[in-house]
């Protein structure tokens, strides 16, 4: 399992207390600490908002230092992928902590996220190529969520640029990407060595009110409406089984929830993790487990 990591897209919602977290907590008790004890790997969501000062991610390191093989993915921030504003100072500040996860074996690669909305022409071609240009000595991975993408001519260039073409689980709208760890044009992923997945869940209604009120200035709670899915059993059988196909290729997997509303990215999590694992069962906090009773079937509390 060293080489699959699995987690949760974020782990710092409020809504995950009495979900997840326990709803008594001492004044020593840390999140991070305790989400690190079920998974092996967190992405790290605040870094898209805001440029996070070094100090906070020499805390992270600190926290997780008895998980030896434990890593964070840190999502791009939104001025480099949907506002196309930054500066050399932005640069250099997202770099920073890059390399303090980097120096510490803490990181786990970039996330470079685009929207639906971000289509295949010449312009955006560019952006993307000015975008692995500039993080060029990182691991990186690449979210596209539009059928534009799926050409030769891009996978070429994913290739040759130590990239990984995200695999997305979305609603099946309009020419949304769908799942698929084996990715058209494998032949042309082989100096791909690992995979990177993204599961956002399949809230089919709530995701196409979010793309027609994009850029019409929604609350926190409204984008976050559209990752608010719990996977089925059935679901995150039909997830591993692609996934265990992947594996037999891919020397590193990263899996990530991102549908964490209410905690059903824990749930999910945990769920994939004992279906990965052969079925031999997970350790579940009591919080979820009483939250979630349908763990009980994988609870080796």
């Amino acid at each position: 399992m060293n080489d699959l990591k699995i987690g949760t897209s974020g782990w710092s919602y409020k809504d995950w207390v009495g979900t997840f977290y326990p709803k008594t907590q001492s004044k020593t008790f840390d999140w991070l600490e305790y989400y690190s004890e079920y998974f092996n790997a967190v992405e790290v969501n605040s870094t898209y908002y805001t440029y996070i000062n070094p100090s906070v991610v020499e805390g992270w390191i600190n926290k997780v230092e008895d998980k030896e093989n434990f890593l964070f993915t840190i999502k791009l921030h939104q001025n480099f992928t949907h506002i196309r504003k930054y500066s050399n100072e932005n640069i250099k500040a997202v770099k920073i902590n890059l390399e303090k996860l980097t120096k510490a074996e803490r990181f786990g690669g970039l996330l470079i996220q685009f929207p639906y909305s971000f289509v295949l022409n010449k312009e955006n071609a560019d952006h993307i190529k000015t975008l692995v240009e500039i993080f060029s000595e990182y691991d990186k991975s690449i979210e596209v969520r539009h059928k534009s993408w799926f050409i030769e001519r891009f996978f070429n260039f994913i290739s040759k640029n130590r990239t990984t073409l995200c695999t997305i689980d979305q609603p099946d709208i309009g020419e949304a990407i769908g799942f698929n760890t084996l990715q058209p044009g494998e032949s042309l992923l082989e100096g791909q060595t690992g995979s990177y997945v993204r599961l956002h869940g399949r809230n089919k209604d709530a995701w196409l009110e979010s793309i027609n009120n994009f850029n019409k200035g929604q609350s926190y709670e409204q984008q976050s409406a559209r990752y608010n899915y719990l996977y089925t059993p059935g679901e995150i059988v039909e997830l591993g089984l692609k996934i265990k196909d992947a594996m037999k290729k891919d020397k590193k997997i990263f899996i990530y929830f991102n549908n964490h509303p209410n905690g059903n990215a824990v749930v999910n999590a945990l769920e994939l993790i004992n279906f990965l694992k052969g079925q031999t069962g997970v350790k579940v906090p009591e919080t979820t487990l009483i939250a979630y009773p349908r763990l009980s079937k994988i609870s080796t509390n």
